[in-house]
């Protein structure tokens, strides 16, 4: 039994508020593969190894089933907003 989209995403929000967060269900809909991107305060002042860890800490449980995670950001609010800025202030091509 796999997990879901949804279930991943709501134990990340619970366990770590974050500001963004995008779940991605990478394994065609059996719930073994997700991408996930989180901003969240909670990783202030912290490596992104840590970040990482608190990611799957916060997911343990659901580990138990999910054969992958990709971690595709990690970031505080102040670097997503930063990252968005200058997303937007490059010109398209």
């Amino acid at each position: 039994m796999g997990v879901s989209k949804e279930q991943v995403e709501s134990t990340l929000r619970s366990k770590l508020s974050p500001s963004h967060i995008e779940v991605i269900d990478t394994s065609g809909g059996c719930g073994a593969s997700f991408k996930v991107e989180i901003v969240s305060e909670q990783f202030e002042g912290k490596r992104l190894l840590d970040r990482h860890r608190m990611v799957n800490g916060a997911l343990a449980e659901e580990m138990k089933d999910i054969h992958a995670l990709s971690i595709a950001k990690a970031l505080t609010p102040d670097q997503w907003n930063k990252q968005q800025q200058s997303q937007t202030s490059q010109p398209v091509a």
